[in-house]
């Protein structure tokens, strides 16, 4: 049957590859609506190429450009605060694919499930700030949250070998970013483009930062926690800087079930689409004689502390995750003006996380207030 998917954030990395995925699956799935920020450029390619019934802009400035340019194309143009809610809202949706970056993909998050429609969730900022408030509520709604972010799918994907309760640990792989074997006390020197330059995968500016700190393997782990009810404990990172294998799963008995796959975010993207099935993918295949050897090396947590600081969020809950992801999102967007060193991105995290006013069971509206609190106090002490 033809399934109707919303992509939120269209024009992203993940945007642009979920349409790369979905024009592979051919008449399978149909788009009837897209968002974007800005790009209204880009969009209004991808809506004359899907034709989608909806879309959405969240830059005002752009939205007359956008009407001028889609002008005879029938496409309704949605805007404001609402823009959102109505999207995903329609009867005919089946699958909305939340691809926002950063906090601003909460309020996505709630409505999909509200409105009861699968999430494919690639904004891990959603369940880091409130995923204690939203997998009750996908639980209470009867809504499926799959994961999009290589990881996390590698783990729901193991975990098929095997039965929840069966499960002794799950292990999150990373590539260690540009900076793993950089000199420690050189971090604080290192530039913007440096930071920039992936030696793996090919994302925006503000995830690609957070993979130089480690400060996006601390989402994930975070995340990790709330998708597949997990402590701390049950949540190992190994670096691993080829990244083939993207999470393990190691069970009670000592079997431990690897997800493996050449790096290219198509793959997870497709299994959030298809799940439970499989169908034909559009990536290379996979060669392990030719890949050689796989290293494995234990994170620094000294070096980057930002793993530190991930794990402290998970035993803590309430509102450190909200703050933890607002002070950094405040920070790499500081860094990426030039107006910090890169170490201080770190250290602006930890401090506000120590000066906030803790809730350990927050309302919604605890969790908009601590993000608000966070952005104006990273701000500040970056000033």
């Amino acid at each position: 049957m033809m399934k109707n998917v919303v992509i939120l954030g269209s024009t992203g990395s993940i945007g642009t590859s979920a349409l790369d995925v979905i024009r592979n699956l051919k008449h399978k799935y149909n788009v009837v609506a897209l968002s974007a920020n800005s790009q209204w450029k880009l969009l209004s390619e991808q809506v004359n190429e899907f034709k989608p019934e909806n879309v959405s802009l969240a830059d005002e400035r752009c939205v007359e450009l956008l009407r001028n340019n889609l002008s005879g194309n029938g496409v309704q143009i949605l805007t404001g605060e609402n823009s959102v809610r109505e999207m995903v809202s329609g009867e005919n949706v089946d699958i909305v694919l939340s691809a926002i970056v950063g906090g601003a993909g909460l309020p996505a998050a709630i409505e999909v499930v509200k409105n009861r429609k699968t999430l494919a969730l690639a904004n891990k900022e959603a369940l880091v700030m409130a995923g204690g408030l939203i997998m009750p509520m996908a639980e209470e709604y009867g809504v499926s949250i799959i994961p999009v972010d290589s990881e996390h799918s590698a783990v729901l994907q193991a975990l098929r070998a095997g039965r929840r309760e069966e499960v002794k640990k799950i292990i999150i792989t990373a590539s260690g970013g540009p900076f793993r074997n950089h000199p420690e006390e050189k971090l604080s020197e290192v530039t913007k483009e440096e930071a920039l330059n992936h030696p793996t995968w090919n994302m925006g500016n503000k995830i690609t930062i957070d993979s130089a700190t480690l400060m996006n393997k601390a989402l994930e782990v975070i995340e990790a926690k709330w998708l597949f009810d997990l402590d701390a404990t049950q949540i190992e990172v190994v670096i691993h800087p080829e990244s083939i294998i993207h999470s393990l799963v190691e069970f009670c008995d000592g079997s431990v079930i690897a997800q493996m796959g050449l790096p290219d975010m198509k793959v997870p993207i497709q299994f959030a689409l298809t799940y439970p099935d499989r169908v034909n993918g559009n990536v290379k295949s996979f060669n392990l004689a030719k890949l050689g050897t796989l290293n494995f090396h234990k994170p620094d947590m000294d070096k980057f502390p930002a793993l530190r600081l991930g794990y402290e969020v998970v035993e803590k809950g309430g509102t450190m995750g909200a703050t933890f992801n607002a002070a950094n999102e405040i920070a790499v967007q500081a860094f990426l003006e030039d107006k910090i060193k890169f170490t201080d991105i770190t250290r602006a995290v930890e401090y506000v996380m120590k000066e906030h006013n803790y809730i350990k069971d927050p309302t919604l509206q605890d969790i908009i207030d601590a993000d608000e609190y966070a952005r104006k106090e990273t701000k500040i002490c970056l000033s």
